[in-house]
């Protein structure tokens, strides 16, 4: 099924709107990262993407769609959705690491590194590797001024979003309208009404 204009429009105003909360989700991940590193808060954020973009799909099947959405639609939105969450997470990275970050992103790189480094060394030459082309990595993206290192996250943002977009599209489809509990007792309760009214 082919999507129309209207259902583009549509589709488009709730992926902006579940685009900034995703944007959020994203800076509270990255900001917890880089000031609590030793915390897990902000991998717990980021590893809840899927699920969250997940739930998103479903509030806008259910809110818009009556409860019935294709793959199709699905990868849509969720594309959509990571694209300007993407977007707006991009703008709030470039002001953080161009105003305000005085080199604490790379102190956190560098940090997480060496911890591995402590761990690795006693698995052996095979992993001491690995954490010489992590060093090597992060020289390079040291070297990068704030835009183009924002652009090259947002671009990884994308590309995982359109990756992620297809599980969550497939799990999250649905043909037929499943009304909720809420819903089932409002149907019941106007039922019951226009029985009245009839009599």
């Amino acid at each position: 099924m082919v999507i129309n204009v209207m259902d583009l429009v549509q589709l488009k105003a709730y992926a902006r709107q579940y685009g900034v909360a995703l944007a959020l989700v994203w800076t509270a991940s990255f900001l917890s990262i880089v000031f609590a590193p030793a915390s897990v808060l902000g991998s717990l954020l980021a590893l809840s993407t899927p699920f969250v973009v997940g739930w998103f799909l479903v509030r806008f099947r259910n809110d818009a769609l009556e409860g019935h959405i294709s793959f199709r639609r699905g990868f849509a939105f969720s594309c959509y959705t990571f694209f300007y969450a993407s977007l707006l997470f991009a703008a709030v990275q470039f002001v953080y690491l161009r105003f305000f970050d005085h080199g604490a992103f790379m102190s956190m790189l560098g940090a997480s590194l060496k911890t591995m480094e402590d761990i690795y060394r006693r698995e052996g030459a095979a992993a001491m590797q690995a954490v010489a082309q992590m060093k090597q990595t992060i020289s390079v993206v040291g070297q990068l001024s704030p835009l183009q290192l924002t652009f090259v996250i947002m671009m990884d943002n994308i590309l995982m979003g359109a990756l992620l977009s297809l599980p969550i599209a497939l799990a999250c489809r649905r043909k037929t309208f499943m009304p909720t509990n809420g819903q089932k007792q409002q149907e019941q309760q106007e039922q019951q009404e226009q029985h009245e009214h009839a009599e």
